[in-house]
């Protein structure tokens, strides 16, 4: 990661340290400004790497910086990799990877353990495009669960995800890996947090989850699937145009609804 071009900035924390912790939302959001090729970004605990034993014990935040020049690249484009007049909003993500959704629900964010599951995110090798806290509106869950409008749990459920602060947040995964989708619910484990702690007990259901609904986190159950919530929850969210393609091929050819047309796969969540 140290030979990537670009910067990287290596943020070397203690295991105790809570406010070392929260940088990693901070330096998300920077990369998105900044360009996921020009900056990266990497957590590394100096109680357990011998190299960084001299930054041990220490109450301050301390970064590491490692710059290798593109030669590629202009001294502009360098300076300024991101400026585009392009009248685009500002606030628009997009991809050019396959990307899926996560959420980390109410329970797991009220237990306090957002940024352990965030550093267990990137830990497997996701890149986080974006994290944003949000308390979710009861429209928008009906909507989000409207499959399940017939089921006795939909009421409790619905509830639930309103109860309080969730964070919604898009994750691609680094080249040569498994696409996104995939992946995710690979590290999310089964939906059911004891058949998870019996089946994959490293899976984050099994160490955050409780019992259904609260399992900790939520995913995109397939590609088109993750289209569509990331369509319902990020408006502005633009698709790759591999992703766009699959989508258009399992509807109706010039059929364009709104967001209250979107329909789920049936899925336990």
């Amino acid at each position: 990661m140290l030979g990537s071009k670009g910067l990287t900035v290596v943020d070397v924390y203690q295991g105790w340290c809570g406010p070392c912790k929260p940088v990693v939302s901070l330096f998300q959001k920077m990369r998105i400004e900044v360009g996921l090729d020009f900056l990266h970004f990497a957590l590394a605990e100096a109680d357990c790497l011998d190299v960084l034993e001299k930054y041990r014990g220490r109450c301050e935040p301390t970064f590491l910086f490692y710059a290798i020049k593109d030669k590629a690249l202009s001294d502009e484009d360098e300076c300024f990799p991101h400026i585009k007049d392009d009248g685009e909003d500002e606030n628009m993500v997009s991809s050019e990877k396959t990307c899926t959704l996560a959420i980390i629900k109410p329970d797991a964010v009220a237990h306090g353990k957002t940024d352990e599951i965030i550093m267990k995110i990137q830990e497997a090798g996701f890149d986080i495009l974006t994290n944003e806290e949000r308390t979710m509106t009861e429209a928008e869950m009906r909507l989000f669960y409207q499959h399940k409008a017939g089921e006795e749990a939909f009421e409790k459920l619905v509830h639930y995800m309103c109860s309080g602060p969730s964070h919604l947040l898009i994750l691609t995964s680094t080249e040569g890996t498994e696409d996104a989708v995939t992946a995710w619910q690979t590290l999310m484990g089964p939906c059911d947090p004891n058949v998870a702690r019996m089946e994959q007990p490293e899976s984050l259901r099994a160490q955050y989850g409780t019992e259904m609904p609260f399992n900790a986190v939520h995913g995109s159950r397939d590609r088109e699937d993750a289209n569509r919530e990331l369509a319902l929850l990020f408006p502005s969210f633009k698709f790759s145009d591999k992703d766009t393609k699959a989508s258009q091929g399992s509807e109706v050819e010039g059929a364009v609804g709104p967001p209250e047309a979107l329909r789920f796969p049936e899925d336990m969540d």
